[in-house]
Formats: structure tokens, sequence, C-alpha cells
């Protein structure tokens, strides 16, 4: 009797029947370290590095990008280094990777020592992205990936929500202290995900696609412009993830106390952002929901330009923040839509989409700061050329669509 209890108990686990709540949890806890701390955090704590004096301005934007191109570097890595270890291995070496880097930023040594360290943080956020969702989703029923991917992603945003609450808290004790600070949480949250990682099984081969020609082109034309998609929004969202506080605190002399109750809004939209996403692609379709999600957020990316005041920005910080983890699980969905029943090509998809949104990422990144610092502080600059880039997008959709529909016909 016990033994029939054991097995059951052994069966259940395997499958993760219901919401592989466990699972699940572990890639959110991956997701709120890699993505939501590891890169988030530093936007509040940009304008507390300038005024300690540990970099200036120009600098301290500069290595906010180091973190996007080791992000880029964590992408294109992830899925080789699972090839050669396991991919459970690969997902704890990670989190403890970017909980290492927030102690080791508690010490400006240098400007290489700094580079060095963000880099890591955005090398193990480019990696659990690539790596933990695709790991935990195989293992839920498809009528609930919808709202399982949202709760995954709904980490960055906690990330996000967290850095805004407990950083100035944090500051209260100095700069250094807030690194520390939050590398004992991240320690915590990769504890607590430790064990829940499920065994991945080898991927079993790639059915054979018989769809006739033309839909088979069609549907290979749209992944290809849902990768310029996914890129292109992911450089519109460049001047919220890395310029949000330092505009309202210095671009607009509000303080950072200030800047930071933006970020708290941005964090708590980024938290509700990809439950309610994935909660409609479950009940609508992908597809349909990432087009309506590019057109939203073009507008709320550009409001700060109009001098609409506090309640302007305040609607722009938390519909942007809801995109940024919203748009992912939607994106992550829409490739299953078009890939139906091949989990290995949808890896291997989502790893693309993956690099292509972190090169984008990486780029304007890197392209703002300079263009920021050629402008003498034009702030409204970046967040016009961020709603561009995310109308790009959405009018790349919507010609892909009509141009498919022709081909088919």
């Amino acid at each position: 009797m016990s033994g029939a209890r054991s097995e059951a108990r052994g069966t259940s686990t395997h499958r993760y029947p219901d919401m592989a709540w466990r699972p699940v949890l572990s890639a959110f806890c991956a997701s709120l370290i890699g993505i939501g701390l590891a890169r988030f955090a530093y936007t509040p704590l940009l304008p507390a590095i300038v005024s300690a004096h540990w970099f200036d301005a120009s600098t301290a934007a500069y290595l906010g990008a180091a973190n996007l191109a080791g992000y880029l570097a964590g992408a294109l890595l992830g899925r080789r280094l699972a090839v050669r270890w396991s991919v459970v291995t690969v997902l704890r070496v990670m989190m403890l990777l970017a909980t290492a880097a927030f102690f080791a930023c508690a010490e400006p040594l240098s400007f290489v020592w700094y580079f060095g360290w963000r880099f890591a943080a955005g090398l193990a956020g480019g990696g659990l992205m690539v790596l933990a969702a695709p790991t935990v989703l195989a293992h839920v029923p498809g009528p609930r990936r919808g709202l399982a991917g949202g709760v995954i992603f709904m980490g960055v945003g906690a990330g996000v929500a967290a850095s805004g609450t407990l950083v100035p808290l944090l500051l209260q004790g100095g700069v250094a202290q807030t690194w520390i600070g939050l590398g004992l949480l991240s320690a915590l949250l990769t504890a607590l995900a430790w064990g829940g990682w499920p065994h991945e099984k080898a991927d079993a081969s790639t059915p054979i696609d018989n769809a006739p020609a033309a839909a088979g082109r069609a549907r290979s034309i749209t992944l290809g412009a849902l990768y310029g998609e996914y890129a292109l929004n992911a450089a519109g969202w460049v001047p919220h993830m890395i310029f949000l506080v330092d505009y309202v605190a210095r671009g607009l002399h509000q303080g950072v106390e200030v800047g930071a109750e933006f970020w708290v809004l941005f964090g708590i939209g980024a938290t509700l952002g990809p439950v309610v996403a994935g909660h409609l692609a479950d009940r609508a379709s992908f597809g349909a929901a990432l087009r309506l999600a590019f057109f939203i957020e073009a507008i709320a990316v550009a409001l700060p330009v109009f001098d609409l005041g506090r309640a302007g920005l305040v609607v722009s910080s938390v519909i942007v923040g809801a995109f940024v983890t919203g748009t992912v699980p939607l994106v992550l969905g829409r490739i299953g839509e078009l890939l139906p029943h091949q989990p290995a090509r949808q890896k291997a998809a989502w790893s693309t989409a993956t690099v292509a949104f972190a090169i984008f990422q990486a780029a304007a990144a890197y392209g703002l700061s300079f263009m920021f610092e050629y402008s003498g502080g034009d702030y409204r600059m970046l967040f016009v050329l961020g709603a561009c880039a995310i109308a790009a997008a959405l009018a790349l959709d919507l010609v892909t669509a009509v141009f498919t529909a022709r081909r088919v016909q």
C-alpha cells in the first residue's frame, strides 16, 4: 500500500498534471534574479552611483549597457551549455553567477571590474531567459501555458518592484550595502529554486511538417518577421528601462526618491502584465494579443514627450512596465502557435528570438547612451526613438500578415 502511494507520488511529481507549480516557482525565481534584479535593479541605482562619485553619468550609462551585452552572450551560449551539461546544472550555475555579481558590484574597484561583473550578470540573465521557461512549460498542459508563462515572467516584474522599493531603503546605508542586500535576496531565491527544476527529457525528433508548401513558406516568413518584431520591441523599451528613473530624478529635478516611485509603478505594471497577457492569450490567440500589445505600448512609450505631468508619467510607467514583461510570454506563445507539436523547433526558435532581442537591445542601449551624451542630455529624444521602434514592430506585423495571406490564397 505504501509502495502504491509512493508510486503515485512519483508519477505526480514527474508529470506535473496541474500547473507544475513547483517548477513554475523555480522559473519565477530565475526570472526574478536574472532579469528583475540583475538588470532592472541598476536603473534606480544609477543616480545614486553618479551622486556617490563612483562613476560619472555617461560612464554609468555604459555600465548599464554592459549588462545587455552580457545578456546577448547568455542568449547565444545558453542552449549550447545545456547540451554539454544538464539544463538543470546550467540553470543553477547561472543563478549563482548572478548572485555573485551583486556582491562583486559592492566594490567599484575599476571600470573594467565593474563592466565585467555587469556583463556577467547579463550573461546569467540571458541564459536563464533562454532555458528556464521552455524547460518548465514543456511540463505544463497546453491550455494552461499562457497563464503559466505569465506567472514565470511575472518574476521580472516582481524584481522590478522589489528593486524600486528595496533600493531606496537600502541606499540609506550606502551604495555598497545596497548591492550586498540585493545579493542576499538573490541567494535566498536561488536556494528556494534549487530543488524545483524538472528533469528535462530529450526532445523527440521533429515531426514531419505536412502543411502545404505555400502555408509552410508563409509560416516561415511570419516566424522570421516575429524575430524582427521582438527585436524592434526590445529596442523600444530601452528609454524606460535605463533612463526612466534618471529622467525623473535629474531631468525633472525630482530626486532619486521620486524617481524610485515611478520605478515601483513600472514594477507593478511589470508584475501584472505577463499574467494578464497570458490569460488573454489563452482565451483569444497569442498573435492577436501581441498585435494589440504593440499598438498600446508604442503610445505609452511616447507619453513622456508630451509634458502631461505626473499623470502622464504614471500611465506611461505602468503600461510600458506591463508590456516589457507581458510581451515575452506572448512571443513565446506565438512561436508555439506557428510551430505546434514541435518542441525542439520551438526551443530553437525561442533561442533565436531571444538572441535577436538581445542584439537590438544592446545596440539600442549603447546607441542611445551615445546619443544622450552627444545631445547634452536630451531625454525626450530617447522616448521618441523608442516609440518609433515599437511602431515599426507593429507595421512589420501588419505588412507580414497581409503578405502571407496573399501567398496562401
